[in-house]
């Protein structure tokens, strides 16, 4: 059995472009403990994106600029996986037929009109929100996010959740997590969102609620329409709970 310093570094290999290695060889063992420490990946890809944003208003930067740029480096770390995970999944969704011909569509290798326009409203809406909670000098709001989005994925890789495919990353981390690592994680988000607008300490825990199951049912939407679980589903949770927890955190403000 590996330990839990192996299974971080294969999350943050997986997940990251930190000069980090994880095994050569992976079984559904090892992705479901990697998987259940993609929340510990956020908190280093939220910290980097504060600092960023930081840098950037000190610099006498545009809310609107610094969150481009914040948005730029989280997909950079990530290789733009989440991103095009998104696109294939909006195509996917948005073709007709059965879900063999969606994951067809998904695994074509480029972007239609739907995967575009996605990423384009998802980035847009990411962006101009990053840069608010900056002006606003919200900073552990911006560190929590990313947490909170990886989140979802524990969430969506509960046991009971077949893969679409036989093959590929879906394969490994479908139906891998128990209820104790998702129910644990979604305490740990509602706590520490607690301190993402010190004003009002009850706004964080209910905008996390609300956003995670949002994120319950957009996948268990995207498995009854795609046959199963996949990588790009997880991918589009990711960048679709970011932005919709940043909207939710700037609410009244």
């Amino acid at each position: 059995m590996r330990s839990p310093a192996d299974s971080l570094v294969l999350a943050f290999s997986w997940l990251t472009v930190l000069p980090v290695r994880g095994p050569d060889e992976v079984d559904r063992d090892s992705a479901g403990r990697a998987i259940a420490l993609a929340p510990v990946v956020g908190i280093a890809l939220g910290s980097i994106s504060a600092i960023v944003l930081w840098v950037s208003i000190t610099a006498g930067l545009t809310p609107l600029l610094g969150g481009l740029l914040a948005v730029a480096a989280s997909a950079l770390l990530t290789r733009g996986m989440h991103l095009d995970g998104l696109a294939d999944t909006a195509d996917g969704l948005g073709c007709y037929g059965p879900p063999e011909r969606a994951r067809e569509v998904m695994k074509s290798g480029s972007a239609g009109p739907f995967g575009v326009a996605t990423i384009a409203l998802v980035l847009a809406v990411q962006a101009a929100s990053l840069g608010q909670l900056a002006h606003q000098q919200l900073w552990w709001a911006i560190a929590v996010l990313p947490v909170i989005s990886r989140v979802s994925v524990v969430l969506a890789c509960r046991r009971g959740t077949d893969a679409s495919s036989p093959n590929g990353f879906g394969a490994l981390v479908a139906g891998t997590q128990s209820n104790m690592a998702p129910a644990l994680w979604v305490v740990v988000a509602v706590a520490s969102s607690v301190f993402a607008h010190p004003d009002r300490p009850w706004q964080g825990p209910l905008v996390v609620i609300a956003v995670l199951a949002l994120a319950m049912v957009l996948t268990r939407h995207c498995v009854r329409r795609f046959g199963g679980l996949s990588g790009d589903v997880l991918g589009a949770g990711i960048e679709t709970t970011t932005a919709l927890a940043a909207v939710g955190l700037l609410l009244g403000s």
